[in-house]
């Protein structure tokens, strides 16, 4: 099969003690458009309805959605609604022909006025450096190092330090959180698919290669002879490299695999904090209560 289709319900649901008076929004809830993936259809529920919105991009050019809310509310809930179509990328038969890992290190390196850098390469600089919640470290380095040998492709590299990950982590839906320091995932090896690809960005950007971090969806198989549950599923997060001449390939070190036609890409940016569904800052509220809930549904006889 080269492709597929999925119908994808995002619902988010907020519930304030006492109610908010003023209120701005941020959603990154709409699918890129890329050559191997096409927004069909796309949809959004908004109550109670906005005072105002406006659609843009943000700096990573991905679509969103800003909110503003002027009167009183005790609640918010946002239904976003999309129709995909994914495509198959084959990514995987480049990886020997990718360039030895120090040299692309070496090419990201601060090279004066004498360089002559491509566009695409200018482009992914952004990618090699700390973020809010990327720190760069020698013990993220250190991890990493026993899967980049010398002269080792630098794809063939990454895919072994995926590999590690995925054979030395348990996946713990209680062992974190999303301020859980990095080196505490380091310590416990234990966490969530964002923590998966947090930490797998730490130890790529430490050793200075460029990679990014990618928020979307995956399609989930329920046991077999069960049906699929609506709601049941869940944002996913993975990560994605750049190399010259090849462009930015995705891993998904939570599953250990390559994303093909299960993996939906809503936004990339240097971590979660760039690209999180929906953020905003309120007055009032008090306390709040959160729901979400998520379907991936395949259509048209898909996966």
């Amino acid at each position: 099969m080269n492709s597929a289709r999925y119908q994808i319900t995002h619902e988010t649901h907020y519930l304030y003690a006492s109610p908010v008076s003023l209120s701005q929004q941020l959603l990154h809830l709409q699918p890129r458009q890329m050559p191997y993936q096409v927004t069909l259809a796309q949809s959004m529920t908004i109550e109670p309805e906005p005072s105002d919105s406006f659609a843009t991009l943000d700096s990573f050019a991905n679509p969103c959605l800003r909110l503003a809310f002027n009167q009183p509310h005790s609640q918010l809930r946002v239904i976003a609604k999309m129709t995909v179509e994914v495509h198959r990328r084959e990514q995987q038969k480049q990886f020997s022909q990718s360039m030895a890992w120090e040299e692309l290190v070496a090419l990201c390196r601060y090279q004066g006025a004498q360089a002559a850098l491509d566009e695409q390469l200018i482009a992914a600089l952004p990618f090699c450096f700390q973020s809010p919640y990327i720190p760069l470290k020698h013990q993220f380095a250190d991890y990493a190092r026993p899967c980049f040998s010398a002269n080792k492709p630098v794809m063939e590299a990454v895919q072994a330090l995926m590999t590690k990950i995925f054979d030395e982590f348990t996946f713990d839906s209680e062992a974190t959180h999303i301020g859980t320091p990095l080196l505490d995932v380091l310590k416990n090896k234990r966490g969530v698919c964002q923590d998966y690809a947090h930490f797998m960005l730490a130890c790529l950007r430490s050793l200075g290669i460029p990679a990014r971090y990618i928020s979307g969806y995956l399609l989930t198989h329920p046991p077999q002879g069960q049906p699929r549950l609506i709601g049941a599923d869940a944002s996913h997060a993975w990560v994605s490299v750049f190399c010259p001449h090849i462009g930015w390939i995705d891993f998904d070190p939570t599953n250990n695999l390559i994303p093909e036609l299960e993996h939906i890409t809503l936004a990339w940016g240097r971590d979660f904090s760039d690209v999180s569904p929906l953020r905003g800052v309120i007055l009032g509220g008090g306390k709040h209560k959160l729901a979400v809930k998520v379907t991936v549904m395949p259509i048209d006889g898909g996966l």
